[in-house]
Parts: structure tokens; C-alpha cells; sequence
């Protein structure tokens, strides 16, 4: 008796025709498979593939579905529509080629209605190299590359805004159940994946090396990524955000991201495996900026930075920010800092009153070496508007080092409504933890260093209401104070002799 499965091989052979020279790879193998060699793609880089494999995927999806097969070859492409039910398997040695700009192969952006608070970026999908809207049951997998190629990596300004042209390696937008897995992305553009108001995805095992953005989940929930390599020097290794790209505020939530790598090497030396230090140095895990929807509900474990900045969690445009627990965490050679939890009112978005909030933020089990003079740890809200419950334990960090006295004795601006990165901020007057406006800090565990002599305390909090700390322990320059409290409510100190108890 023959197996259903066997049948649907047989028609899937039948529909497509045969599959050249290549042999079905086991991850299609009881799938209907349409090679797209068959509806006209040559692979030979030269020629412009994407027609071929948009037809071999609306052949399948108007039978129901089914694998569009990429055997090895070079397929230059234009932009490529996705479909509900499709998986769209690149083999060992096949890659989709971004074609350049002067061909004209990436499809228009799409109409927006109404008011574009975020870039172009964020704002249009359909000038993508891949892209796919209000889809359900979506896969992209296999061990082949998309090279972005010819893809942008910044918006054209148009009028007053700004519009992207052929700028995403993966755009989706609205879409379900959707996998990625095993595919490399090189030379990215703008985004390398963006998924905005996506629901049950999953991304895994991707190694990414790219010359802007790497993944960007915007308004997402039910989100996993695991065990995959980022390298983003220019910008934001993996980034979740929460804009007004769905006209309406949509927190994400319900996210995981775990064993993964983020790093900030000049571009293509991930790949290589040089790792060649860049003189950006960015590709880090950031919170935002764009946050209208906030983020709740994530979960961070066992992750690598290396010559990057640090982890950023950002709440900037009145959302809310609660329930984040990140721990195991290693950074080396970290550029301006190796932990930033901030609350601002930028408020780019519609409601320009409301002050997001920040709450509920647990993050264990840190060692950072190599970690940049310029600031250490932020934890800072606003006036009237705390940072609430935050809790750090057993961090080891140790700096550079390098401070000076007058460092220690600036007061640094308030973030407020500008653009909330630390180098706004500049110098702060601590080398190792800056607290400010935070409403229930404790610190259990810390240990800091530096290497070079830093005149500055390890310790200065400003305006904290409850602040317990447990096990502290840090080097101080002769001559300098090990810690500067400055209106600190609710202040317990225990087992840190370098506090004095």
C-alpha cells in the first residue's frame, strides 16, 4: 500500500517536473515541491530570477501550498511575494542575489494612511527583497545565502519624510505562524529581517552579517530566537520595538530570545571568521527606541556581546516596559556602556503627553570586560517618573577605567525629549553604576573594576526612593569616595565593607 506521503512526492514531481541534476533534500522530501528551475530560473547571477520564482510560488500556493525549491545557484533577484503556505527552501549553495538599484527589480513602496511617526524603513514592506503581508504559515529555511547585493541602507528622503528603495532583506508584515531557520543573510540593507504585527514566529539557527539593522520585531508576540549569530556594525544587532507602523499603538510581548551571539565586527568578517574590530562598533540588543506599545513579558538568556555596545532598554515614546528578565549574559571589548535602562519622553507618536513606564526589570548573572571609559551601568528615569524595581545580581564588570575628577563632579543632562542614547548624556560621574529617579534598586552581588586608574566613585545614586544593597564590592582610586548618595530614601546596605558596612 503506498504512503500518502509517497503520493504527494510522486504529484509533487509531477507538478514541478524533474529536479535536474539535484536530489530532493530531506527537509522537502514529503512535500510537493516546485524547483523553480523549472518555471525559467537560470542561477547564474546574471540573469534576473525573480519572475521565474514568483510564479513557481503562486503556482503552489493556488494548488495549496507546498516547497518552493532553490538548488544551488545564483538567482539575482528583485523583490519576491511571498505567499500563505509556502516554504521557500534555499539549498547548500544556492543564493538569492539582491539585483541593483539601476534595474528597477524591487516592487514600489505601498500607499500609508495617515500619519508616518517612523522612518521609511519601518513605515513601507513591499520594496523588499522578500516580503510577504497578512500571511499565515510561512517558512523561509536551508542552508543556502541571501545576499542583499544591491539593497539600500537608507531611506531617500522624500518631501518631508523619508521612503526606502529596495532597502529589507526579509520584510513581513501581519503575518502567522512563520519559521526562519538555517538561511544565512549578508549585506542586509536597512533590515536583514523586520517583522512588524507578527504572531507565533520562530527564528532559528541564522547567522546574519549585515551592514545596518539585523532582526526587528515591531509589535510582535509569541516570538522565539535562538541560536543564531547577529554581526550589525553600523546598527542594532537585534532590536524589539513597538512603533506606530500598524496606525496604532501594539505592544510587544511574549518574546524569547536565547543562545544567541551579537557582535559589532567590520562587516563580513563574521562570516569569514576574522572577526576584524569596526570602528562603529554598534550591534548590540536594544529595547526601541520606537516604543508607542511598550514591551512586556520577555525573556533574555545566554547571550554573547562582543565589540559592541552594550544592552539597551529604551522606553521613549509612552508605552510601558514590565516583566523582563534577562540573565547569562557575556560582553567583551563593550562600547559605551554595558547596561542602559532608560525612561524619556520623546513620544514620537500621536500622544505627545503621556510618559511611558518602566517597571518589573530583573537582570542576573553579567560579566563585561574591556567595558568603555566613558559610563558604566545607567539606570534613570525622569523627574516625577521613576524607574520602578529594577534588580541587579551578580554582575562582574570591569572597565577600562581612565575617569577624571572633574568627570566625577559632572551632573550629567537630563534625557527629556531627545534622542535617548548615552552619548547625549557624555561622562558619568560614576565609573561602575549611575542611578537617577529609580523608585526600589537593589543591587546584590556586584563586583567592579578597572584597569587604569579612574578618579571617579564606583557608586552614585541621585533621587532613588528604596535602594538595598546586598554583597557590594568595587575598586576605588586613593583618595576618592566609594560612593556618592545624593536624596537616596530607604538606603540598606549590607556585607559591602568598601561601603563602609
Amino acid at each position: 500500500m503506498i504512503k500518502r506521503s509517497s503520493i504527494i512526492f510522486v504529484c509533487g514531481l509531477f507538478l514541478a517536473g524533474s529536479l535536474t541534476a539535484q536530489p530532493v533534500p530531506p527537509a522537502v522530501a514529503n512535500s510537493v515541491v516546485y524547483n523553480v528551475r523549472e518555471f525559467g530560473a537560470v542561477g547564474d547571477g546574471k540573469t534576473l530570477d525573480s519572475p521565474a520564482i514568483n510564479k513557481a510560488i503562486e503556482v503552489c500556493a493556488q494548488t495549496g501550498g507546498g516547497t518552493v525549491y532553490l538548488p544551488p545557484g545564483t538567482y539575482l533577484s528583485g523583490s519576491i511575494h511571498l505567499k500563505s503556505n509556502i516554504h521557500l527552501y534555499l539549498d547548500a549553495g544556492a543564493t538569492i542575489l539582491g539585483a541593483p538599484q539601476e534595474l528597477n527589480a524591487y516592487d514600489p513602496p505601498e500607499p500609508f494612511e495617515g500619519i508616518a511617526y517612523q522612518d521609511g524603513g519601518h513605515t513601507y514592506f513591499h520594496n523588499s527583497l522578500i516580503w510577504g503581508e497578512d500571511l499565515v504559515d510561512v517558512s523561509i529555511t536551508g542552508r543556502g545565502m541571501i545576499n542583499g547585493g544591491g539593497l539600500t541602507r537608507q531611506d531617500k528622503p522624500v518631501g518631508g519624510g523619508s521612503i526606502g528603495l529596495g532597502d529589507k532583506a526579509i520584510a513581513l508584515k501581519r503575518c502567522r505562524s512563520v519559521l526562519i531557520r538555517d538561511i544565512t543573510i549578508f549585506h542586509g540593507g536597512h533590515f536583514a529581517i523586520i517583522a512588524t504585527g507578527c504572531h507565533n514566529m520562530n527564528i532559528d539557527n541564522v547567522t546574519i552579517d549585515t551592514n545596518r539593522d539585523g532582526i526587528n520585531l515591531d509589535a510582535c508576540t509569541n516570538v522565539t530566537v535562538a541560536n543564531s549569530r547577529i554581526n550589525a556594525p553600523f546598527d542594532d544587532a537585534l532590536c524589539p520595538k513597538s512603533s506606530f507602523a500598524l496606525g496604532k499603538s501594539v505592544i510587544t510581548e511574549n518574546i524569547t530570545i536565547v543562545n544567541c551571539q551579537v557582535s559589532g565586527f567590520e562587516e563580513g568578517t563574521l562570516l569569514d571568521g576574522t572577526m576584524k574590530p569596526s570602528r562603529v562598533k554598534n550591534g548590540r540588543i536594544k529595547f526601541g527606541t520606537e516604543s508607542n506599545g511598550g514591551f512586556r513579558n520577555i525573556v533574555i538568556s545566554n547571550v554573547t556581546f562582543r565589540e559592541c555596545r552594550g544592552l539597551a532598554l529604551e522606553m521613549v515614546d509612552g508605552g510601558i516596559m514590565e516583566n523582563i528578565s534577562i540573565s547569562n549574559i557575556t560582553m567583551m571589548e563593550v562600547d559605551d556602556y554595558p547596561i542602559y535602562i532608560t525612561l524619556g519622553r520623546r513620544n514620537r507618536g500621536p500622544d505627545s503627553l503621556t510618559i511611558g513606564t518602566v517597571r518589573n526589570i530583573f537582570i542576573s548573572n553579567v560579566i563585561a570586560t574591556g567595558i568603555d571609559t566613558m559610563s558604566g551601568v545607567h539606570i534613570t528615569g525622569l523627574p516625577g517618573f521613576p524607574v520602578e524595581n529594577v534588580r541587579l545580581q551578580n554582575i562582574w564588570l570591569s572597565y577600562k577605567g581612565g575617569g577624571t575628577k572633574e568627570h566625577a563632579e559632572r551632573v550629567p543632562p537630563e534625557l527629556d525629549k531627545g534622542y535617548p542614547e548615552p552619548r547625549r548624556i557624555g561622562f558619568t560621574p560614576a565609573y561602575g553604576v549611575f542611578a537617577r529617579h529609580v523608585k526600589g534598586l537593589e543591587l546584590s552581588d556586584i563586583r567592579l573594576d578597572f584597569v587604569n586608574e579612574d578618579l571617579r566613585p564606583p557608586l552614585v545614586c541621585i533621587d532613588v526612593e528604596g535602594l538595598e544593597i546586598d554583597n557590594f564590592k568595587a575598586r576605588v582610586a586613593k583618595g576618592v569616595k566609594p560612593a556618592r548618595f545624593d536624596d537616596v530614601k530607604g538606603l540598606v546596605i549590607r556585607n559591602s565593607p568598601v561601603l563602609g558596612k
